[in-house]
């Protein structure tokens, strides 16, 4: 099987899911590359976004608002232990090198520019990077390996989560149909960390802010999403479904979607980004 038709395989998939009645994760083939860092800017108070560029990524594929990259570092004795290419897939090595997944909040294919936010916090391994990166630095990103692709055909949609969800609920709302409608609800530690959100009329966004609470321990998201008027069991009008955010606010949620909004598998998406306490989490269902 050549590249080529795998490569024509997962963009046709990618055209009927979306064009489907529900949601689906489609894979695409997945690379390790080489690029550097051509700028880095604060996009709020909560966020670090770093440009990405250089010849390394011609060929990079970006198709879903959900989809994510692992930057991989090196050990902390220096060595540096890449995946190595095994046909559309990765191989990496054992033990794994430290990477860390962020969401792919933009790609420019004609600059040659792949945009990443990263939420800033104390402690953090990307964080602390982000913050002294320079120019002219190299990274290695591996992937995306896929990503969920979602109909345009809902009636409604539901976008909640904290800072580490707002690349992608940012992207969400760029590349979302303009008839679309339904709410987009982020939880951020105050004013500061709000950014500018260009989505459809239809769509109103709601900010949520701990008031000095720490990350992971306000209960502001699961009240804040019953309140909406959303579309239950017995109402005609579908719902899509997308949370993502600390794993412990979250566990409420996916039983509320599962047993009270009865949403089918293929209508919702509850992902654990990160866990409270856990350095290096990795959600299952991410």
């Amino acid at each position: 099987m050549t590249r080529t038709d795998h490569r024509h395989r997962h963009l046709d998939r990618i055209a009927e899911v979306r064009a489907g009645e529900g949601a689906e994760k489609v894979g695409y083939p997945i690379g390790i590359r080489t690029v550097e860092v051509v700028g880095t800017e604060p996009v709020g108070s909560g966020l670090i976004r770093l440009t990405l560029g250089g010849s390394g990524l011609d060929g990079f594929e970006a198709h879903v608002p959900d989809e994510h990259v692992k930057l991989v570092f090196a050990d902390p004795d220096g060595t540096l232990r890449l995946p190595e290419p095994n046909g559309t897939m990765l191989s990496w090595p054992r033990p794994s090198p430290t990477s860390r997944e962020y969401t792919v909040r933009r790609f420019d294919p004609a600059a040659r520019h792949l945009d990443i936010d990263i939420a800033v916090h104390d402690g953090g391994l990307a964080a602390e990077w982000a913050r002294t990166a320079r120019v002219g630095e190299p990274v290695h990103v591996a992937g995306p390996p896929g990503g969920l692709v979602v109909p345009d055909s809902y009636d409604k949609y539901l976008l909640a989560g904290d800072i580490t969800a707002l690349p992608a609920i940012a992207r969400w709302l760029e590349e979302m149909p303009p008839s679309a409608e339904g709410w987009a609800v982020v939880e951020v530690a105050d004013a500061g960390e709000q950014i500018p959100l260009d989505g459809p009329d239809g769509v109103e966004v709601r900010w949520l802010h701990r008031a000095g609470a720490r990350a992971g321990t306000a209960d502001l998201l699961e009240p804040a999403l019953r309140s909406l008027p959303v579309p239950g069991p017995s109402d005609e009008d579908s719902l899509y479904v997308w949370l993502a955010g600390e794993a412990g606010t979250l566990k409420p949620l996916r039983r509320w979607v599962r047993d009270e909004l009865r949403l089918a598998k293929g209508d919702y998406d509850i992902t654990g980004y990160w866990k409270l306490g856990i350095a290096d989490y990795d959600d299952d269902h991410h």
